[in-house]
């Protein structure tokens, strides 16, 4: 006869462990200290078993019966409730361990194992380290969009917005990786896209003016400050690099005899080698400045060490030093400076992307522009060197004639 609710709720302990019955081998037993437990007898593969289903009144008498109907089904499948059971305990000790955290971890690696830029690596750990830290114990499959995005919306309402859309982006990447390894089966982040506002786009201050950048570079020639300083600012100028890379700059990657600068692929952004025609000013400098780093290898370095190399922070504070505010020039904005004024001077636009190192998204055309314009390129960086000369000598009759 089966069980009532009262029935389970009275029952009270004796001296011996004892069974009520509810039927279909469904019973409540009563231990000597007062605990009751629900447990199913039944048989598969000739045996008798038993399976708990754990204690009253956590498990209520409702509960137990339908555990009780699920094991049913699970046998007249054919299938042993209780190694289900244990497969089940596996599979959430599993979700456990597969958390974002450790599969963030693993997303790390192989970017860092893919020889990933120093400056990507460490931007995707701050993101998915401190940034997603709130999801980092989480078990990845069971994360939603709902928690994803409060933890955006967070960000972007301190003002980063730039930020909460790159966060986004990784974290998708994270997810796509938990995909491919069989540890979630959706990407949370898909479902947000286009729920997050705008950024406020900032453009790099710079100079595009020809009188102006002529005033700037004459400034430059006159600072008498430290003298790798006064050339990195220079070579920013003339090579149309980036900052972090001039900064970089080793002795063992200049080549004076064929006039090159070979840039590895591991300090590049687009994680590809780059080589700059030096013109004849751009030697010149390197010439003056080569003895100043005979015992290191950095060809720029920081005014305390030789071993470290010079900080942007000094090339922007040299600016400042020159009476150039944040919102009139940055050391990126020579880059900006370049790409204007030749683009405006009719200069070919592909020759100059290619001098700039832009990654070219048809890779077909990105092999062939790098292997089509270097003499163009030769001829660009020594013409820009030259202009770039022009615009001092114009700037300097002009303080004549004030």
């Amino acid at each position: 006869m089966a069980l009532s609710d009262i029935e389970v709720r009275k029952a009270v302990s004796r001296e011996r462990p004892y069974k009520l019955a509810d039927g279909g081998g469904l019973h409540l037993l009563v231990q000597p200290n007062g605990n009751k437990y629900w447990r199913l007898k039944y048989r598969h593969a000739g045996k008798e078993k038993l399976l708990s289903f754990g204690r009253y009144p956590i498990i209520t008498l409702a509960d137990a019966r339908s555990r009780r109907d699920d094991a049913k089904k699970l046998l007249s499948a054919g299938t042993d409730p209780s190694f289900q059971k244990k497969l089940n305990k596996i599979a959430v000790a599993t979700a456990a361990q597969n958390t974002f955290g450790a599969v963030a971890a693993e997303y790390l690696a192989n970017l860092e194992a893919n020889n990933a830029a120093e400056s990507t690596l460490s931007k995707n750990r701050w993101l998915l380290e401190d940034l997603a830290s709130p999801l980092a114990t989480r078990p990845i499959a069971e994360i939603i969009p709902a928690e994803i995005f409060e933890i955006l919306k967070r960000i972007e309402k301190s003002g980063r917005r730039e930020t909460a859309r790159r966060l986004r982006g990784v974290m998708g990447s994270v997810f796509r990786h938990a995909i491919v390894t069989l540890r979630a089966t959706t990407d949370p982040t898909f479902a947000l896209r286009g729920a997050l506002l705008k950024p406020n786009l900032k453009h790099r201050a710079a100079i595009t003016d020809e009188k102006q950048l002529g005033s700037l570079m004459c400034s430059i020639d006159e600072y008498d400050g430290w003298a790798t300083i006064r050339a990195a600012l220079q070579l920013l100028a003339l090579t149309m690099t980036r900052p972090g890379d001039i900064r970089g700059m080793r002795r063992s990657e200049i080549n004076f005899e064929k006039a090159v600068w070979r840039i590895p692929a591991e300090r590049m952004k687009m994680r590809r080698p780059h080589d700059v025609p030096l013109s004849q000013q751009a030697l010149k400098i390197l010439t003056d400045i080569w003895p100043l780093s005979d015992n290191g290898d950095l060809v720029l370095p920081s005014v305390r060490s030789l071993k470290k190399p010079l900080s942007e922070g000094a090339m922007i504070s040299a600016l400042r030093r020159m009476g150039y505010t944040k919102e009139e020039m940055t050391p990126h904005g020579f880059r900006s400076a370049a790409s204007t004024i030749l683009n405006e001077r009719g200069f070919n636009p592909d020759v100059i992307e290619a001098a700039l190192a832009h990654q070219d998204e048809n890779e077909v055309r990105r092999a062939y522009n790098r292997a089509t314009y270097w003499p163009e390129r030769v001829k660009l960086l020594q013409g820009w060197a030259d202009l770039l000369d022009e615009f001092r000598k114009l700037s300097m009759s002009n303080r004549h004639a004030a």
